[in-house]
């Protein structure tokens, strides 16, 4: 009974609720901020992440524009049943380039943190050009028109300035190469040595996305959905059990 009167004491004073409510709401906001302050500490530093390449930069704003997280997500728990159909659980440094990342809350579509290299390009050509075609029972819009977008690039230097604004370490050097790579990705007839050099030879696929000349919208998508899941080898990857 006494902690009944005490409850009604502060419910029924607005300055005491008030204060205890901002106390509430205090301590939870140091509980979810305060780690953000030792972010670094937290990500185990895992071999083989890189930041995204200027196409793949690209490809990713236009998964972000067409609302792709909305029915897919990109993060696998680590439970039996999600590790053996989509793959290796999540892990949070292949996340630490992402703003904002893309993990998603809801499943209409299948997780696309593995889908890098699942499927051919041409598969995904035809899945974003009419879903139905590959998958009967999809019920994802048709996005064709990316194929007739053409994109060149022109102010990608200045998104990847925003991004190392943010902490992604992009050098001066790829800040200033930003849209050449961004054209020589989707050209392999292109000189696109410097590009693998500053992005990793074995982590960049280099080749015509979506099989029709110039870059377009496509070209980009399918650059990123063919990278997720790929920069890191699995097969050596050990985890930090001290984290």
């Amino acid at each position: 009974m006494a902690i009944l009167d005490k409850h009604k004491i502060i419910e029924t004073n607005a300055t005491l609720l008030l204060v205890f409510s901002f106390l509430v709401v205090t301590i939870g906001g140091i509980v979810q901020i305060a780690p953000l302050f030792w972010l670094e500490n937290t990500i185990e530093k895992v071999e083989g992440m890189r930041p995204y390449t200027p196409l793949e930069l690209a490809g990713r704003e236009i998964y972000i524009r067409e609302g792709c997280y909305v029915c897919h997500s990109q993060m696998i728990r680590p439970m039996r049943d999600e590790v053996e159909r989509y793959g290796h659980y999540s892990l949070a440094a292949e996340s630490m380039y992402d703003h904002p990342f893309q993990w998603g809350s809801k499943r209409t579509g299948p997780d696309l943190a593995r889908v890098g290299g699942r499927y051919s390009d041409e598969w995904h050509v035809d899945h974003l050009t009419n879903p139905q075609s590959v998958v009967p029972e999809s019920v994802m819009p048709k996005y064709g028109f990316l194929k007739h977008t053409e994109v060149d690039g022109r102010y990608i230097e200045d998104v990847m300035s925003q991004h190392a604004f943010v902490g992604v370490p992009y050098t001066e050097d790829m800040l200033k190469t930003g849209q050449a790579d961004f054209l020589a990705q989707s050209d392999p007839d292109s000189d696109y040595d410097g590009l693998v050099e500053r992005y990793g030879e074995s982590s960049v696929n280099v080749r015509n996305f979506d099989g029709l000349p110039g870059v377009s919208e496509m070209d980009a998508l399918i650059a990123y959905l063919q990278m997720l899941g790929t920069l890191v080898d699995f097969s050596t990857f050990t985890p930090d059990a001290s984290r």
